[in-house]
């Protein structure tokens, strides 16, 4: 008796101590949903029991310089959602074939969107109105009244189409800037999402009668662009011609830029593409070709286009170089009178550190010269021997003043950097075949830059392409900073510069560029495109008016094959603010 008295008692224990075990575990988990997992279970709730639709906004313009032309803009379309749970069973069928035949799209695939067990479903995005006012008066026939939402959204649209493509990028089907000046500015364009929220239950059926909640979206800022859109035709005008007649291979670029602000007027690569058809074949030839390519071929072929060859593509510049050697030499006191005679001597070719090195006219040397006639000759020797005196350190202490060593910071993504061998590893071979502007690569943007500041007076200066936003909302004006790295020469050495270039235009290789009736200096360039290549890369740089210079211009092309060879057979164009001054062959 007593023992069944203590088996009771020690199984009541049990029971209370496995009851009490219970207890602690449910109160634990209790603790933990509501504490740790109470976020993300309130935010799954929220997304189960409302319907939220997207609003895009306008993506904000791109104007150019003037304000007055619009790049790019975006229209307004319209998208259409279905709401599977709100379509009543008999009238699945029905719905499913008018979205189909309104919108050309697969009747099988559709139907299985509108009976699918969801709260929304995607039919047709960035449609136009047209489609979708046939689609409210089916709607309105067939007393529909609830499932199948149509809401306002916006597309991209580039006016000018193939105007400055790899300039201004593209957006993808989202709306994001994919390229060029969308990517870059994409954050201060893209605005900010609005959306309809409406209560539902866990199938997607209305609840309650409050109706909709409509937060409403904001636009994008709009971008006021440096670019002219005037100055930006033509130059991409003659070069396309210049690359059609001379049958460049691989293309060319020209890059307009303002020295004094830094302002890029123009920016064109040859070939280009249009921007409201990106992933589209872009010549003749691949358009015959497109149907039978690969997808990677396709995309090869793509991401080549969409490359800005001024910004991402690094070459040898040539002689256009001996630029920087002769504002060196004169910003160190090595040549004081440009115009002293006898100074350098051409006998076809130096030696340096047991190389022999050719003058281009080896085979007629250019004889007794003084600085200003060894830039009009485009002497080797001359530059070679600068290069020596100023030496590796000193050398490379002006590649960094010119900001040669580094990116230029331009506001465009995808910007290269230039190659350079390590300044403890250029020895005196190296020095000289980079005096004369060989065996090293850099963009276009970064040679520009550099003369741009020899022909502003010695500043360093950025180079922008976009120069102020405007805030949507209150349509307050931002100006875009102008931004200077110091002086890299000085005035003086500048203006010597300048003077002997614009002999070059007037006397000497450069001659065919000149113009009547204007100051114009400049300097060609010719170099190889690699090693054994057989390609080469030809080049002029120009800067006009010679005594208040306003415009540098780069012209290069990327292995010219046709009847004027390598050495001949580009453009010059040079233009103002306002108007062409000329375009003409060049050597």
């Amino acid at each position: 008796m007593i023992s069944m008295k203590l088996s009771s008692k020690k199984k009541m224990r049990n029971t209370l101590f496995i009851t009490f075990l219970i207890m602690i575990c449910l109160i634990g988990r209790i603790g933990y949903i509501q504490f740790v997992q109470g976020g993300e279970l309130s935010s799954m709730a929220y997304q189960q029991q409302t319907l939220d639709r997207s609003i895009n906004p306008k993506r904000g313009k791109i104007l150019d310089r003037t304000g007055q032309n619009v790049l790019a803009v975006s229209s307004t379309v319209e998208t259409v959602t279905v709401n599977p749970g709100n379509i009543a069973k008999e009238n699945k069928e029905k719905v499913a074939r008018i979205l189909s035949d309104i919108f050309g799209l697969d009747y099988e695939k559709i139907l299985k969107k509108v009976t699918k067990r969801s709260s929304i479903e995607t039919i047709a995005k960035k449609v136009e109105k047209e489609k979708t006012d046939r689609l409210r008066v089916w709607m309105e026939q067939n007393g529909i009244t609830a499932g199948i939402n149509i809401d306002e959204d916006t597309k991209r649209y580039y006016p000018y189409s193939t105007v400055a493509s790899q300039v201004i990028g593209f957006c993808g089907s989202d709306n994001q800037g994919l390229d060029g000046i969308e990517a870059k500015y994409d954050k201060e364009l893209k605005g900010k999402q609005g959306a309809i929220q409406r209560h539902t239950d866990a199938k997607g059926g209305e609840i309650g009668k409050e109706g909709e909640n409509y937060v409403s979206a904001i636009d994008g800022n709009d971008l006021v662009l440096t670019i002219d859109l005037s100055i930006q035709a033509i130059a991409e005008k003659y070069l396309e011609e210049v690359c059609i007649d001379n049958i460049c291979t691989d293309g060319g670029n020209v890059v307009i830029m303002n020295p004094q602000n830094g302002d890029i007027l123009a920016m064109a690569t040859y070939p280009n593409y249009n921007l409201n058809q990106p992933y589209e074949a872009y010549t003749n030839e691949l358009k015959e070709n497109w149907d039978n390519m690969e997808q990677a071929e396709k995309t090869k072929n793509l991401q080549a286009v969409w490359r800005n060859k001024a910004i991402a593509d690094t070459y040898e510049p040539g002689s256009v170089f001996k630029l920087i050697t002769a504002s060196a030499a004169i910003e160190e006191g090595l040549v004081t009178d440009i115009d002293q005679e006898g100074q350098f001597s051409c006998m076809g070719s130096i030696e340096v550190a047991g190389v022999r090195i050719k003058c281009w006219r080896h085979y007629r040397p250019h004889g007794s010269e003084s600085l200003r006639l060894g830039l009009m000759n485009s002497c080797n020797p001359v530059f070679i021997g600068l290069g020596q005196k100023l030496g590796v350190s000193k050398y490379y202490s002006y590649l960094n003043k010119f900001r040669l060593l580094n990116k230029t910071g331009i506001d465009i993504p995808g910007e290269a950097n230039s190659i350079f061998l390590a300044e403890n590893k250029a020895g005196p071979v190296e020095l000289a075949t980079i005096s004369f502007g060989q065996r090293f690569e850099i963009t276009p943007i970064q040679l520009v830059t550099a003369i741009s500041a020899i022909a502003n007076g010695g500043t360093s200066i950025q180079p922008r392409v976009v120069k102020q936003m405007i805030d949507s909302q209150t349509g307050e004006v931002r100006d875009i900073p102008i931004k200077t790295n110091g002086e890299v020469i000085s005035k003086e050495t500048s203006q010597k510069v300048l003077s002997m270039m614009e002999s070059v235009v007037s006397e000497g290789t450069g001659k065919n560029a000149k113009v009547a009736g204007y100051r114009i200096g400049g300097k060609t360039g010719t170099s190889e495109d690699g090693v054994n290549t057989n390609k080469y890369v030809t080049s002029f740089c120009g800067v006009a008016p010679i005594d208040n210079p306003q415009v540098v211009v780069l012209v290069t092309l990327y292995n010219p094959t046709g009847e004027g060879g390598h050495q001949g057979g580009a453009w010059v164009i040079l233009t103002t603010h306002t108007k062409t001054i000329k375009k003409s062959r060049f050597i």
